[in-house]
């Protein structure tokens, strides 16, 4: 049976033409309202016009085709290639197994789980899918994290090294999903606590915290980095390291979020803030895709009923 093995990413605008059909489908077929139309577009000049995300991605799917020897195709959630273009695209090349891969290590039912809705409406009853749900323990996307980490650490003077507070930082989500037994923000922190063991860190040197909450009339997953900056520089917190564990690639929530708005508070409030450089292409993240997609090769035999 012939396999393929599909990335699937949130997606991000290629021009900002294309900024309101993108903010569209990401708002369920709604429009977005012109103000908000113009701070997005405001926060992707300042990251440079564009997001990185679906070049990255593409270098990820073609380092990973290489090192696999099987086709790897990309699919995006929000903008193109969207998830069911793709599909098609898979189909008609004949293959009838998919591993699906999320470049994203954490499970929610809201981001994850929406990721596995939009696949299965694309597919047919022909081809089986092995669909990973997450990967937040995955031993190579640790230790590239770990190195990550270890290496911007090393951009402070050696004599305070060992005093920098270290937070680890994923997308917010609704607290809502707690509610239902949501197992993200329990995953988010299990992966921070593994890595602050990796890297021999008391507990009064790191910490989690969330980011990328939309500014709306709900409660998120908190707390904010917004808030978490000032609060460690109120507490006499002078060297901050930002670890965005919940993302793999670089794009908007981390060129904006982290390196401009978080940076800025962090200026006012006279800390000095290092944010670690992601994964994106690195080889701790080939060989953590590769060997998750090892693991899912072999499509589970159909089980027949009996007779």
């Amino acid at each position: 049976m012939s396999t393929a093995i599909l990335l699937l990413a949130y997606g991000a605008p290629e021009s900002l033409d294309d900024l309101p059909a993108y903010l569209t489908d990401i708002r369920g077929g709604r429009s977005a309202p012109p103000p908000l139309i113009e701070e997005v577009a405001r926060r992707y000049r300042l990251i440079g016009g564009k997001s990185p995300l679906l070049a990255i991605t593409r270098r990820v799917a073609a380092r990973l085709q290489e090192r696999l020897a099987m086709p790897v195709y990309v699919g995006m959630r929000h903008w193109h290639p969207y998830i069911v273009e793709t599909v098609l695209q898979i189909k008609q090349a004949g293959i009838q197994h998919i591993v699906a891969l999320c470049m994203a290590p954490h499970y929610s039912a809201m981001s994850i789980g929406a990721y596995r809705t939009k696949l299965t409406q694309a597919l047919d009853a022909e081809t089986t899918v092995a669909f990973v749900e997450s990967w937040h323990t995955q031993p190579d996307y640790l230790a590239g994290i770990a190195k990550n980490v270890q290496a911007t650490l090393e951009r402070f003077p050696p004599a305070t090294q060992k005093r920098v507070k270290i937070i680890f930082t994923a997308h917010s989500l609704p607290a809502a999903i707690l509610d239902k037994g949501d197992p993200y923000d329990a995953q988010v922190r299990e992966t921070a606590r593994l890595l602050a063991h990796q890297l021999n860190l008391s507990d009064d040197r790191w910490s989690v915290c969330y980011q990328s909450a939309p500014r709306v009339d709900i409660s998120w997953l908190g707390p904010q980095i917004e808030q978490v900056v000032p609060q460690l520089a109120q507490s006499g917190e002078t060297n901050l390291l930002v670890a965005p564990i919940g993302f793999v690639a670089d794009h908007a929530e981390v060129l904006y979020d982290l390196d401009i708005g978080a940076q800025a508070i962090a200026r006012a409030h006279g800390v000095r803030l290092e944010k670690m450089p992601m994964l994106n292409d690195s080889p701790a993240l080939i060989a953590a895709l590769a060997e998750l997609a090892r693991a899912h090769i072999n499509p589970t035999p159909r089980i027949e009923p009996a007779v």
